[in-house]
């Protein structure tokens, strides 16, 4: 076996000190149990972080169980190896010894937060900036990396990538990268990109079944939050809201808001796009898209949320209208208004 600073793909710029501050294998050498868990409504990033790190973790060590907790995830993620095996319900278990948060901080993996009480060791792997500390034991935590998936890449030993790891870190990389449009995307990234395609999976149709394709009532809800939506400061912000009516008449659930924000945030000379939806009575969760002359991150943080620069959310509570003035009072600190 090659040493790991021997890989082909090692990259450009790449610091052997970053690739080898955790090997996961050894951290999790002679563990009974291990739990792999990430946020609430997880996305393709975070179910492709946990997946990646289950399979690796199966493959490789024998002797452990390794369970993965999360709420659970769009059945368009149904292919990756261990998904049927997703525990959702989060019963009372026994102490682990080695607990995993993927792609966020402890207090955002809701009903798993009890699992880190005793656990042995705690390993946060993260890209999040409002997280740059990380919140375990061990931390790998680089805001400059566009996915939590990425990461799972740099740290297995690449000799034992197969078609199936290959394709769950893919996937989480498609996810958070936008396809690998967003600016979070490096020459690192795609290189990394390329040597996870060469296990020969079906990418394009991966990326068309998880990314673009949706479901009719999908493209209902979407055409609708865009015919109400509301341009606002010059027309450098828009905001539209679905609220707990709309999501009864067209039978949607959060599920099926993938996607809204980026649309609004497409749309020409729009630097911060909001979407809201309604989460209970006066109560919403918030996505932010920006372009570079808005942090998302800070704005969200504010309001108790985190993020990224570019991609971040919070929960607020008020009237849509008091907490559309709530955000545009820090969006204009930004702004050159």
């Amino acid at each position: 076996m090659k040493r790991k600073d021997e890989n082909p793909w090692k990259l450009e710029g790449e610091e052997p000190s970053k690739r080898m501050e955790l090997d996961l294998l050894r951290e999790c050498a002679g563990a009974k149990r291990i739990a792999v868990t990430g946020h609430q409504k997880p996305d393709g990033d975070c179910v492709g972080a946990c997946l990646s790190i289950w399979y690796y973790l199966k493959q490789n060590l024998d002797s452990a169980e390794v369970t993965v907790f999360l709420e659970e995830p769009d059945p368009v993620f149904a292919e990756l190896a261990g998904y049927e095996k997703i525990v959702t319900d989060f019963p009372e278990q026994e102490h682990f010894d080695v607990l995993f948060i993927m792609d966020c901080n402890l207090e955002r993996t809701g009903l798993a937060q009890k699992y880190a009480k005793g656990a042995g060791k705690v390993i946060n792997i993260d890209h999040h900036i409002t997280n740059a500390n990380g919140c375990g034991d061990l931390n790998y935590v680089n805001p400059k990396v566009g996915s939590a998936s990425e990461l799972v890449y740099d740290l297995v030993d690449k000799e034992r990538l197969d078609m199936e790891l290959a394709k769950s870190i893919y996937v989480g990389m498609v996810h958070d990268t936008g396809v690998f449009q967003y600016e979070n995307t490096t020459p690192d990234t795609m290189r990394k990109a390329a040597h996870l395609i060469s296990f020969g999976f079906d990418f394009y149709r991966i990326i068309q079944e998880t990314f673009y394709q949706k479901t009719y009532v999908q493209a209902q809800i979407l055409g609708r939050a865009l015919m109400e939506s509301v341009r606002f400061m010059d027309g450098r912000c828009i905001v539209s809201l679905v609220d707990r009516k709309a999501m009864e008449f067209y039978h949607v659930t959060n599920r099926d808001f993938e996607g809204i924000v980026n649309q609004l945030r497409n749309i020409k000379g729009v630097s911060c796009a909001i979407f809201m939806y309604e989460t209970g009575t006066l109560e919403y969760k918030v996505s932010l898209r920006t372009d570079q002359s808005i942090d998302a991150s800070k704005v969200a943080a504010y309001f108790g949320g985190g993020g990224h620069a570019r991609a971040a959310g919070c929960n607020m509570k008020g009237t849509f209208h008091d907490c559309v003035n709530n955000l545009s009072a820090e969006i204009a600190k930004q702004l050159d208004m």
